[in-house]
């Protein structure tokens, strides 16, 4: 233990060390369990979007073979040359409990087939069913991703409370109670030596004034 003062001063300011140190504790704990519930939020919707990605992704490989089946290789490759275009995707940030989580902002992928580009009198049906499902695939990634991104925002905030919790449960808060405890056992200490002197003192008056009065 490092040098302390032994002082009342020094005991009541210990004292208000602890106090505070426990509150901060206390509110870091509501904060963690706060995040924690988030967390397992966001994680529910994680799996949610994957089974939904999962799916977009499979009807589109379904779609995509269709197509080719019925519209051929070529014509596919053509009409995708001809859809393509920019994404635009916005990210900015949110506050949730204290932690800056993304927000991606982007309009729907899924367009209408006279905004894809190709002929719309050149092209199968299903074609359009293809363009379509890849569409709902991407929407499926963005929607997924900010999701990703929010928890794992959420899991380093959570562990960065946990070593806070941690250091002030089982670092700060029990130091600060042995120093605590060190003075109050000093001034103790210090207290029944001046009481014991005090005694001798006065049993050495009362000697003195009994040997003067006889």
């Amino acid at each position: 233990m490092h040098k302390v003062s032994t002082t009342r001063m020094e005991l009541l300011a210990k004292k208000a060390q602890i106090a505070l140190a426990t509150q901060g504790r206390e509110l870091l704990e509501e904060k963690r369990t706060a995040l924690v519930r988030e967390f397992m939020r966001v994680a529910d919707r994680v799996l949610a979007g994957s089974d939904t990605l999962q799916n977009a992704a499979a009807e589109a490989r379904r779609a995509l073979a269709r197509a080719e089946a019925v519209a051929g290789t070529e014509a596919v490759r053509s009409a995708a040359m001809a859809t393509r275009g920019e994404l635009a995707i916005e990210v900015r940030a949110a506050n949730v409990m204290g932690v800056n989580v993304p927000v991606i902002e982007q309009k729907r992928v899924t367009r209408s087939v006279l905004a894809r580009g190709y002929s719309i009198s050149g092209t199968s049906v299903t074609i359009d069913e293809a363009a379509a499902a890849f569409e709902a695939e991407v929407d499926s990634v963005i929607q997924l991703a900010e999701s990703e991104l929010r928890l794992t925002r959420l899991a380093s905030e959570i562990q960065r409370t946990s070593r806070r919790v941690n250091a002030l449960e089982h670092v700060l808060i029990p130091r600060l109670i042995a120093e605590r405890d060190y003075i109050q056992m000093a001034l103790d200490e210090r207290e029944r030596a001046d009481h014991f002197r005090l005694k001798r003192v006065k049993r050495a008056l009362e000697r003195d004034a009994g040997q003067k009065a006889s």
